[in-house]
């Protein structure tokens, strides 16, 4: 089992920045991939940026250039700078890891950018 908790989400005017943290515990080694979703009123989660336990990441379109993923295995963290944020940013914003083959989430953290 792992657990996830996230925390750094609130309330930020558009053009500001945020910065998200999710800590791992439980079967940290078994973690493979990282990564930060987020869901929307009325819309499906997506997949925001992602990040492998060898470093590599990946990003939405339309975050690309100005959120950045990183994650710091010697203590089991993983976070998400946001810069340059825009209404449409404006989500629950939820922490997740693939391990074994199964998914754990977080319980998410709001996100709202104001214009």
């Amino acid at each position: 089992q792992v657990q996830l908790v996230e925390s750094g989400g609130g309330l930020v005017q558009a053009g500001g920045s945020l910065r998200l943290s999710c800590a791992a515990s439980g079967a940290i080694l078994s973690i493979n991939t990282m990564a930060w979703y987020r869901q929307a009123p009325g819309k499906q989660r997506e997949m925001v940026a992602r990040v492998t336990s060898g470093g590599s990441t990946n990003y939405a379109d339309s975050v690309k250039g100005r959120f950045t993923i990183s994650r710091d295995n010697a203590k089991n963290m993983v976070y998400l700078q946001m810069n340059s944020l825009e209404p449409e940013d404006t989500a629950v914003y939820y922490c997740h890891a693939l391990a074994y083959g199964r998914n754990y989430w977080g319980q998410g953290t709001q996100v709202t950018v104001s214009s």
